[in-house]
């Protein structure tokens, strides 16, 4: 149970989010791409574009000229090979009817071979050449729009245009004729242009069918453990407005093997787009709802029957150990509650602390507040057997502050206030007053601290697919808790991706 509320956050973090100002009806983790984040995105975009087009073998052009004095010549262009991509600009813009992203004033440079033959009746033996050239390909612009379906809970990416464009080119002749040089201007210019627009069109083409293999291949539920899934399916069709493109997750936790079933919510739940001033890529926020299906989940759990498939309790322990080891022995309770001591005298016990309600959680302006109610079993120890004496009944109301500290999601726990009442007793009435000192003194010691030393370890922000969340923080902002960071790529994990791919 510790840890739950980071895990809520790290698992909302694994889902790839990108989201909105105006929530679907269903949907209860939003998250928002900036302009920020989305000339990040197109940056990473063109660098893998060019990185799939950079020695893309073009088809061979071969075409009979016309050449004076010579005759008919057959000319071949062979292994037509593009061997870099310059891109002066580019940019990304994002509407209603889509997503548009163009990159301009690009420069490409080709490497190709030539080859020719030609006879006529002034050289009836014929002659034939072959060698090397260079292009250099200017003013080329690539432009493609896309839009964002919601599929049965899956995303679907759909190319609606897209195209490249050759604005000039020049050809460098390595040796051959000097007829030669005229004949390719002339006669091969144009083939050459519409080889390089057609084979950059269908990488875009090819490239966005894999974005969209990708997308629709995402799950629409994350284990999270033995107990519970997170329901990551989409909701609603993404909205695109030109400040970002947004999309929100269903985010209820459920029970493992569980069959989904849409739900159906009266009102919406409008999200801000804003990170308190800070200009960060992505935005995602997490409705107070989230964090109370995981208690619920939790908590039924807990209380399932063992024949069930939950093996073991998940808001449940056992306290044995105590700073001062003296109280778990009903010597020292002799005054408080003589008669348990009269029965069971300088006999060991233990807590056994239990949740007897799923919690009750609310986002506050400076931290997450959740209210449980827990029975504390005194259990004594006596030749090995385990014997229920009493049950106290506690009613906890605590508070967690959740912040990102070095890429870490860490949080501290802190109790606000209990009540207490005996529940049932086997050693007759106790006074709850006088031992309430005993209660608060295990909460404060061992309960709470063990939770904040959970907590302390902290989550780490994963890298997912070689990116990586920076400079990232928490807003409080009820009823959603937002997390607003930038993101990084790893070149490094890129290149070794792509060097295990290729090999």
């Amino acid at each position: 149970m510790a840890p739950f509320i980071l895990l809520v956050l790290v698992s909302l973090l694994l889902v790839p989010t990108s989201s909105y100002v105006q929530q679907t009806k269903e949907g209860f983790i939003s998250g928002v791409i900036s302009d920020k984040g989305l000339d990040f995105a197109k940056d990473i975009l063109i660098e893998q574009g060019i990185a799939s087009i950079v020695q893309l073998q073009l088809p061979e052009i071969e075409k009979s000229v016309q050449v004076p004095f010579i005759g008919n010549a057959k000319v071949i262009l062979s292994e037509i090979t593009i061997k870099d991509i310059q891109v002066n600009s580019s940019s990304v813009v994002s509407g209603q009817s889509g997503i548009f992203l163009v990159v301009s004033g690009a420069t490409a440079d080709l490497a190709m071979k030539w080859r020719y033959s030609c006879s006529s009746w002034l050289i009836p033996i014929g002659i034939s050449d072959s060698g090397n050239a260079t292009v250099k390909v200017k003013g080329m612009q690539v432009g493609l729009t896309v839009d964002l379906r919601n599929e049965e809970g899956t995303l679907k990416l759909i190319l609606l245009d897209y195209g490249c464009y050759v604005g000039d080119l020049s050809i460098k002749l390595e040796g051959g004729a000097s007829w030669l040089y005229q004949v390719l201007v002339d006669a091969f210019q144009g083939n050459i242009a519409s080889a390089v627009e057609d084979g950059i069109s269908d990488k875009v083409s090819e490239g966005i069918g894999k974005l969209d293999t990708l997308l629709q291949s995402l799950p629409k539920q994350i284990s999270v453990d033995n107990f519970a899934e997170l329901n990551v399916s989409f909701v609603g069709n993404p909205v695109l407005s030109s400040t970002s493109i947004a999309i929100a997750i269903n985010g209820l936790f459920t029970e493992r093997n569980v069959v989904l079933v849409p739900q159906r919510y009266r009102k919406r739940l409008p999200v801000s787009s804003a990170c308190g001033g800070l200009p960060k890529m992505i935005k995602v926020s997490i409705h107070e709802n989230v964090f109370r299906s995981a208690s619920l989940v939790y908590f039924r759990a807990d209380n399932c029957p063992s024949f069930f498939w939950f093996q073991e309790g998940s808001m449940q322990m056992i306290i044995d150990e105590l700073p001062n080891q003296a109280i778990l022995n009903t010597a020292e309770w002799r005054f408080i509650v003589p008669q348990l001591y009269k029965k069971y005298p300088n006999d060991d016990m233990q807590l056994n602390i239990s949740a007897s309600s799923a919690p009750v959680i609310l986002v506050d302006y400076q931290d997450i507040r959740a209210s449980v109610l827990v029975d504390i079993t005194i259990d004594v120890l006596e030749a090995g057997e385990v014997i229920p004496v009493a049950c106290i009944s506690v009613d906890i109301s605590a508070s967690c502050s959740v912040d990102i500290i070095r890429n870490k999601i860490n949080g501290r726990l802190k109790l606000e206030e209990f009540s207490a009442y005996l529940k049932w007793s086997k050693i007759g009435k106790l006074h709850i007053s006088l031992i309430q000192s005993l209660i608060s003194t295990a909460l404060k010691t061992v309960v709470i601290p063990y939770l904040n030393l959970e907590l302390k370890k902290g989550l780490a922000l994963p890298t997912i697919d070689g990116f990586a969340f920076q400079n990232a923080n928490i807003l409080y902002l009820p009823p959603w808790i937002a997390v607003c960071t930038d993101v990084s790529y790893l070149e490094d994990y890129y290149l070794t991706q792509h060097s295990a791919h290729v090999s």
